[in-house]
């Protein structure tokens, strides 16, 4: 009578459940629970389990109470245990678990994990790096970058050890929005969905206005190579076979304001310049592409492609590389007061590098899923600092050199654009291969970035993630006229990156974060002032963050 009291699946956690259960070599020491595929009911994450297969479950569970544990007389024979793959296990709620064997519960080893996540968080930002050292100032840009990846870092830590803070409940596959939930209600649920969507949508802005450059740069390159047309004479720059230029002279104080570029092509370059614009023709063009590509239903062919990003930052480190030791170092120390050539090593402007740099230094939204693939689980804070270390130098790495090394005289440090690669002249071979490469994966993850919407939003608000292909149609509509409008009218992907990553920051990274740690301890009985005064610190450093983009 006692083992009547007792769970059908006992008190076991869910992943020491299956671990056991698949881990064995031995088929009669594994006594799983068979759903045929034709009586799953719905294809999702949590499948139901239809009647059938709920009244076969409990006649299993009935012939098992009829005997000892240890006799084997009503136990299933060996040739109906199914194989790892097609093994669930059932519940008495009403769903069925997917067993995954040897292979699909395959981790990672740490190595593997690092660089996950710094391929993860290596984005467009790293473009942008070099203007938001020019914004701040050269030291106090180093110094700011070293101390907002500590910050993110530990907001980040808070955020991977906030599913342990709660007792009682199986956290083992939650996320945050979970954890928000389960400590605000529905109301941190949407927050925390709304932050994050803000994020995702502000990623593919940044990557339209990104693809509508290098588009253009490309199919400039293309056309002046075919025509050969020089286009040295029209270009506001350095000569030698490095050249840097400065697509907007008029933002050096100290250049010749009036100085005028001309250049006297024949009617066909007239006619190309007029079709092939930056702003007016190419983000329009990139329509026909990429709005198709979002209403696929599965976003796994893209998924592919992915390794392309790592591709593309490597090759970034080579050619910042080679154009710095091709430029050499260009320096000047003026802590307060810019110069003709050189700016000031503190700045006021220094909150638009802390806006970039919350995004760039950005994974708290998914650091959860990824560290639940590692393999030694107690060595996930250090993977994760090591991770982050990475992520710092990289960044330090390419800001630094390409500060460092450009532009050259005559042209001033102001000439730094937003994305650094618009300092190098269409014609430039190296430059016109990083473009290409960014080009093709930015067309392979803008289609990724837009199914993490539709499944974040979708899913939300109708309970599926294709409702209809009129829902979905109208949402890509929605996330790719704001890239369109944004490529179109302002074009600057430095401001798009420090708003979005402020405003998502300020949820995502200090305050969520922070609010559930405080609670947690203060749940159990440990808070104290200097945890309590700290926490909030971080708090008005996000709220400040986010205000100094509208004021500085």
């Amino acid at each position: 009578m006692e083992d009547d009291g007792k769970p059908l699946l006992g008190s076991i956690q869910a992943g020491e459940y299956y671990t056991d259960q698949t881990d064995s070599l031995d088929p009669r020491q594994r006594r799983p629970f068979h759903v045929e595929p034709k009586n799953i009911v719905e294809d999702s994450a949590q499948e139901r389990v239809s009647a059938e297969a709920s009244a076969l479950s409990s006649r299993v569970h009935y012939y098992s109470r009829l005997t000892a544990s240890s006799d084997r007389l009503l136990a299933p024979p060996d040739h109906v245990i199914p194989p790892p793959e097609e093994i669930y296990v059932y519940s008495p709620l009403g769903t069925a678990f997917k067993v995954h064997g040897k292979d699909g519960a395959a981790k990672n080893p740490s190595i593997v994990t690092i660089f996950a996540i710094w391929n993860t968080m290596m984005g467009t930002s790293i473009l942008s790096i070099p203007w938001g050292i020019k914004q701040a100032g050269f030291t106090l840009g180093i110094i700011i970058l070293i101390l907002m990846g500590l910050l993110t870092l530990y907001c980040c830590y808070r955020v991977l050890k906030s599913t342990k803070s709660i007792p009682y409940v199986d956290t083992s596959d939650w996320e945050f929005p979970d954890v928000c939930k389960y400590y605000f209600g529905a109301c941190g649920q949407w927050s925390s969905l709304l932050f994050s969507l803000v994020s995702l949508i502000g990623a593919m802005v940044v990557y339209w206005v990104l693809m509508s450059n290098f588009l253009f740069n490309t199919g400039k390159f293309i056309y002046n190579f075919v025509h050969n047309v020089n286009m040295s004479d029209t270009e506001f720059g350095t000569n030698g076979t490095d050249r840097v230029v400065c697509p907007y002279p008029d933002v050096d104080p100290h250049s010749n304001n009036s100085i005028t570029l001309h250049y006297l092509g024949d009617n066909s370059t007239a006619v190309f310049d007029r079709w092939w614009s930056k702003t007016n023709t190419i983000p329009f063009y990139l329509i026909i592409l990429l709005l198709p590509l979002l209403n696929f239903r599965s976003a796994s062919f893209f998924a592919r492609f992915t390794f392309l990003g790592t591709v593309s930052v490597i090759y970034l480190i080579v050619l910042v590389t080679i154009k710095a030791f091709r430029l050499g170092f260009h320096l000047e120390f003026h802590w307060f007061h810019s110069t003709e050539l050189f700016v000031p090593e503190f700045r006021l402007l220094f909150p638009q590098l802390t806006g970039v740099l919350t995004l760039a230094f950005f994974i708290h939204n998914c650091i959860i899923t990824l560290m639940k693939n590692n393999r030694n689980q107690e060595n996930n804070v250090r993977d994760l600092s090591l991770a982050y270390l990475l992520v710092g130098v990289t960044y330090l790495y390419v800001g630094v050199l390409i500060f460092a090394a450009f532009p050259s005289p005559p042209l001033s440090k102001e000439c730094l654009e937003p994305n650094f690669l618009d300092n190098f002249p269409s014609s430039d071979v190296w430059v016109f291969v990083a473009r290409t490469f960014l080009l093709f994966q930015m067309t392979t993850v803008y289609p990724l970035l837009g199914y993490l919407v539709r499944v974040q939003l979708m899913g939300q608000i109708f309970g599926e993630h294709y409702p209809s292909f009129v829902h979905v149609f109208l949402l890509n509509v929605l996330v790719v006229g704001a890239g369109v409008l944004m490529a179109r009218f302002y074009p600057n992907i430095g401001s798009i990156i420090r708003y979005s990553g402020a405003t998502c920051g300020l949820a995502l990274v200090f305050v969520l974060p922070s609010v559930i740690h405080m609670i947690a301890l203060r749940r159990s009985g440990e808070l104290r002032w200097p945890s309590a005064c700290f926490h909030s610190l971080l708090i008005l450093l996000g709220v400040a963050n986010l205000l100094g983009q509208f004021f500085m």
